[in-house]
Formats: structure tokens, sequence, C-alpha cells
């Protein structure tokens, strides 16, 4: 996977995306958001643009900072060498230009580790970046944020769902409203990492398939006990939103695009069926037609299978007539949060020797 993540302008839903930084007043207006998660290490820096943000950078780096969490329960020290060098990459684009307000978070990993503080002590002390541990209910919140704009008019009710390295996110989602509401989350300690270490070879054979699927439906039951969401499913009027790289990569197999697009993905409703086809279209490659892909690669090969496992555990429970898939999430939910929030007067330092002292904090 490249470093940089390449932009072309392009409108998606409030969120206006460009790879040319504006000059003067307005590169003065940026603010960025550092994603550290259990496989990837990723930074967006933008500035306000009508309801959203014009992109001026984005950098992304595999990391693998889960890698053995799920057998030791610590981070290991060279996955926590190459996180470490990640944020450092950050800090190098971060001084760029001038940066309005930052915010840094750390997801599942660093929740889970017996070490993950000790880590976040030394990530501080090595690159000056603020960077915190978020709730599980916050990253719900700050994916729903971003992908609100693909929500408008096209249902009563959404089940949200972020596949990540570490956990699995959902959240029940009102619509109809003046803006989408949650009304429940939950946090499964099931993601595309954890997945892929405890059934190394499942997503080889079909039995293997249906039994990390069968675990995941195992862990979904308690939400569905609560909130009675198949109920609602089949009373209609209810859509799956998915924003990870699992429900991505199926949107990409089920367009057909020779190569991943950004603007052809974000947006993209997916019928049943198509969804369906792409997961077989998937299982049907094999690690070496998954790594050969466009859409997929070396180095998410190992891990879309088992995304997909969780996917069609939440397909078969809620099935759905619709799912919506956001080429967005946290980064972008992060930095519309810090654009929209009212600013208190002052700026607080960062660090001296990060370069970017002067950037201002979340108030």
């Amino acid at each position: 996977m490249a470093d940089f993540e390449p932009y072309v302008p392009e409108v998606l839903g409030s969120v206006v995306r460009g790879d040319v930084a504006p000059r003067g007043a307005a590169a003065a207006r940026a603010f960025a958001a550092i994603d550290l998660g259990t496989n990837n290490c990723r930074l967006l820096v933008g500035t306000p643009a009508g309801d959203g943000f014009r992109v001026l950078d984005s950098f992304s780096r595999t990391v693998r900072l889960g890698e053995g969490l799920q057998e030791t329960g610590r981070l290991g020290e060279a996955a926590m060498d190459r996180a470490i060098a990640a944020l450092q990459g950050c800090v190098q684009r971060l001084g760029r230009r001038p940066i309005r307000a930052l915010r840094a978070v750390a997801t599942e990993a660093c929740r889970r580790a017996e070490n993950g503080a000790a880590f976040l002590a030394r990530a501080r002390a090595e690159t000056g970046l603020p960077i915190e541990v978020i709730t599980t209910r916050e990253e719900a919140e700050l994916a729903l944020e971003s992908c609100a704009p693909l929500l408008a008019g096209r249902a009563r009710r959404a089940l949200l769902f972020d596949i990540g390295g570490g956990s699995t996110e959902l959240g029940w989602v009102r619509l109809g409203e003046a803006s989408p509401r949650l009304s429940g989350t939950i946090s499964m300690p099931l993601g595309v990492v954890t997945l892929a270490e405890q059934w190394p070879d499942a997503a080889d054979s079909e039995e293997g398939f249906e039994a990390m699927v069968a675990e995941v439906t195992r862990q979904l039951m308690p939400f569905e006990a609560v909130h009675r969401i198949g109920q609602e499913v089949r009373q209609g009027g209810v859509v799956l939103l998915g924003t990870s790289g699992t429900v991505t990569t199926l949107a990409g197999i089920a367009l057909g695009l020779p190569r991943y697009s950004r603007a052809a993905v974000d947006g993209t409703v997916l019928q049943a069926e198509e969804a369906r086809a792409a997961l077989a279209a998937l299982q049907a490659m094999g690690r070496a037609g998954l790594e050969k892909h466009p859409c997929v690669g070396p180095d998410r090969a190992e891990f879309v299978l088992p995304g997909c496992a969780v996917f069609a555990a939440i397909h078969r429970l809620w099935p759905a007539p619709q799912v919506v898939v956001a080429d967005r999430g946290l980064r972008e939910g992060m930095l519309l949060r810090l654009m929209r929030a009212p600013r208190r007067g002052g700026r607080v330092a960062l660090s001296a020797h990060t370069g970017l002292a002067g950037a201002a904090q979340p108030a």
C-alpha cells in the first residue's frame, strides 16, 4: 500500500475532495485528523468548504499495531515501532502548512492492550502529538457524522457498521429528524485482524468461513435482542450503511472496477443480490486471486475474507434490501466535528520538536 493517498477534485456528499491546496488565508484554516487503528495509521488534512471540506493532504500506512494482540494481550515492540514511525510521518506532513486544529486518536488495539497506555505515553513523548484513546461509542458517532449526507431521504432507519482491524462497531440509527440520531451502539472485539489471527486458514474453506460467520452472529445476538432490528427490517424502511475497507471492496467488485476508485464507490447503493454476488466472487478468487486483484492487492488479501465473514453475518441476520457504501468514516467525522465546534480564543502549542508549535487543539 502506498503511503500517500492521491486525491482528485470531487464532491462526495458534504465532503469536497481535492489535491490542490488553497493558498493564503484558506490554507491557514486547515484542520487535521489522525486515526491510529489496529492495522493502519491514517492522516487527513482539510479546509472548510461549504457544508464539508476540501482535502489538502492524505496519508495512510499499514502498521499492524494489533499484530499478536489476540494471543498475548500486549502490543509488540516491532508493531509499536512501526506505529511510531508512521506517526512521525504524519508530523512531517503536518509541518508543510499552518494547522488551526488537530485531533489524533487511537482505537481498539490501544483500548485492549495491557500496555496500550504506556505505548500512547511513548507516542506523545516521541512525536508531540496529543494522541488519545476514544470510546467505541464515539467511534460510531464520528462515523455517522461523516456519513450522514449519504442517508438523506433514504429510509426511516439505518444500521451503521464499521468493520475495523480489531473490532467492529455498529450503530442503530433513527432517521427522519433534523439529523440522524444513534439509538444504540455495540462494539464487538472482532475485526479483520483478530479474525485472521484466530482462524488463520479459515478463509480458505467454506467450512472455515462459515465458522467465522457463526462466531460473529453469536456476538451480534445481544444487540438484536435489545433493538429488535430484524423485526424492523421485515417491516421495511431499513438500510445498511457500511463504512470500511470490506464494504468498499465489495462495491468495487460489484461495479466491476478495473482499479479502485473512491469517486465511483463512495455513496454507491448495492442491492442485496449485488452484495451477495460480490461476496461470492471474492470467495471464489482464492488467496492468489485476491492478491492480484486491483481492488484488493497483496497487503489486504489476508484480511478481505475475514471482513466478508463479518459482513455476511450482519447481512444474513438483518437482510435489508440495500447496502449504502461509504468511503469515509472516522477521519472525516473528526475533521467535520473540529470545523463545526465553537472555537475559543487562544492557541495551544504542541511540543516544539513536532514542528507544529502554534497549532490549535480542539476547544
